[in-house]
């Protein structure tokens, strides 16, 4: 049997009409797993679903009508990639009630009700795996991103807690952790090239991330190689966090 396959498996990936979510959607593909891409712009996910070959559905998985639709659409779901995009910056002090329910809704609870819809299914086969996509503000909080700290890290834990309750039946979750990563995101929150320049200079790899480099650590946590890998956050970072 070749290794590093994932023929006859199939993935749902949210968020995978760009970035890293499209990336791992990719990777995936390139591995031989059947693949449903999510998110809520119609146009690019179209694109990018015919780009590698993928099925699509347009859903908000910040809803539990969009988590129904996302997992209606792809079937039975050996893998699950959840991601989410980040929520928008601020100071903590700054951050109103509905800033709060709106990253909640949109990092955790996507997170939350996408897991409780595969599960079942993935126990009763004795195979899965849940990868989620959280960020290195997990472990090193940003100043300005205190919903996103807070409810990535929140993802983190209850994936950890939950892997404790699975692992028997062969379903691993686990976290992939991206640091500084070439994406609109990041070019959003860091548009001035000398404060670009500047934040390269305090990464070890002196430079920014490429979302295939995140989507590598997600492909090959969703293999049978990866089996005994489980609880743990993968950190894609070019070394910022040491």
């Amino acid at each position: 049997m070749a290794l590093f396959r994932l023929d006859g498996r199939r993935a749902l990936v949210t968020g995978g009409s760009k970035g890293i979510g499209f990336a791992a959607a990719q990777q995936l593909r390139q591995l031989g797993a059947e693949v449903t891409l999510a998110a809520r712009g119609a146009d690019t996910l179209k694109a990018a679903a015919a780009t590698i070959g993928a099925s699509w559905v347009v859903a908000d998985v910040s809803t539990p009508a969009g988590v129904q639709a996302a997992l209606d659409a792809a079937g039975q779901v050996d893998i699950l990639v959840s991601n989410a995009g980040g929520p928008p910056p601020s100071l903590p002090s700054e951050v109103t009630e509905q800033g709060w329910d709106t990253g909640f809704q949109t990092t955790f609870m996507s997170t939350a009700r996408l897991v409780g819809g595969v599960l079942p299914g993935m126990r009763e086969r004795h195979w899965g795996r849940i990868i989620a996509i959280t960020s290195l503000t997990v472990g090193r909080p940003s100043p300005t991103l205190p919903v996103s700290n807070a409810m990535r890290a929140a993802v983190t834990n209850h994936l950890r807690t939950l892997s404790l309750e699975v692992a028997a039946d062969g379903v691993t979750c686990n976290t992939v952790a991206p640091g500084y990563t070439a994406t609109e995101r990041l070019q959003k929150l860091r548009s001035d090239p000398a404060e670009a320049e500047k934040l390269k200079a305090r990464i070890p790899a002196r430079r920014f991330g490429e979302p295939g480099e995140v989507a590598a650590a997600v492909a090959f946590l969703a293999t049978s190689e990866a089996a005994y890998i489980t609880g743990q956050e993968i950190l894609v970072d070019g070394g910022r966090s040491i």
